[in-house]
């Protein structure tokens, strides 16, 4: 089933452009108006083909086509394990085990979230495609959001970094962060030599983490954080650079397998307006086994 989205034409909107009720009444943007204008079924009114130019009168219905027919992505579906923690036409959100990654890349063609979405979506009968909104690394478990077609993705886009989209991240530290509560506001770039790390440099790009300890036990601390920015690895490099680098973590800390196999970060609480409808959405997570073996 293809997704659309409709629009009655009152007496105020008839004569109005279709271009202009798609960008300013429906919210889709120039890049989604340009895309689907193009499909067979892409911009109906009252169930007939029209172009971007035609004013529609007063009781039609336009009636936009959300869903690519064609997969573009070009992920390869394979069976893996999802755990959805919401779903609806528009968007699906998973708590990502830690190990899998989230797009597939060198070495990790067939066993990603991407890949497991196809699967899902094709064994489930669902025109949709793999959409990120976010990442999360490898190690990183928790919710993520993904959407199942651009306009829901772009929307959601604009939404992050801003308080319309919050994410709170629980980890396990080395030590006890002095102050206990503090943004670490430190400039983040690539390492030289490094095909993975980065490192807090002065030319780098502005990284801002707000942190606060919630618990101390065997000499190390939970935390929660929240991101102002959205760097590669941030959390990761501002814990280290004030000295508490993450338990487990083999990149910016030390790696101890027998303690714990990956970096102890979770994405622990999300939040954000609904793409389509704008109504709020939150979820939570509790913290991991192998994280509160930990404490």
């Amino acid at each position: 089933m293809s997704r659309r989205l409709e629009l009655l034409i009152t007496p105020e909107l008839a004569g109005v452009k279709v271009d202009t009720l798609l960008k300013k009444h429906m919210g889709l943007s120039g890049t989604v108006v340009r895309r689907i204008k193009w499909w067979e079924d892409g911009i109906l009114a009252d169930g007939v083909r029209v172009h971007t130019d035609f004013r529609p009168e007063a009781g039609q219905v336009l009636s936009v086509r959300l869903s690519d027919p064609h997969r573009r992505s070009g992920i390869v579906p394979a069976p893996g394990p999802l755990d959805i923690v919401y779903e609806d036409e528009d968007i699906i959100i998973l708590n990502k085990a830690p190990g899998v990654s989230v797009h597939p890349g060198p070495g990790h063609y067939d066993d990603t979230l991407g890949n497991f979405l196809i699967d899902y979506y094709e064994k489930t009968g669902q025109e949709a495609d793999f959409h990120p909104v976010h990442r999360l690394d490898r190690g990183t478990s928790g919710l993520i959001v993904t959407a199942k077609h651009p306009h829901a993705q772009e929307v959601l886009k604009n939404q992050l970094h801003t308080e319309r989209f919050r994410r709170v991240y629980l980890a396990v530290c080395e030590g006890i962060p002095d102050p206990p509560a503090g943004v670490v506001d430190a400039p983040l770039g690539p390492k030289p030599g490094s095909l993975m790390e980065q490192m807090v440099r002065s030319d780098g790009k502005s990284a801002r983490t707000r942190y606060q300890v919630l618990e101390v036990r065997n000499g190390r601390a939970l935390l929660q954080l929240e991101l102002d920015t959205g760097r590669t690895h941030q959390i990761r490099v501002h814990m280290a650079h004030m000295g508490h680098p993450l338990t487990g973590d083999f990149l910016y800390g030390v790696e101890d397998r027998a303690l714990i196999p990956r970096p102890a970060l979770h994405s622990a609480q999300l939040s954000l307006l609904h793409p389509i409808t704008g109504k709020g959405l939150e979820f939570s997570l509790p913290l991991p086994e192998d994280m509160a073996r930990l404490l």
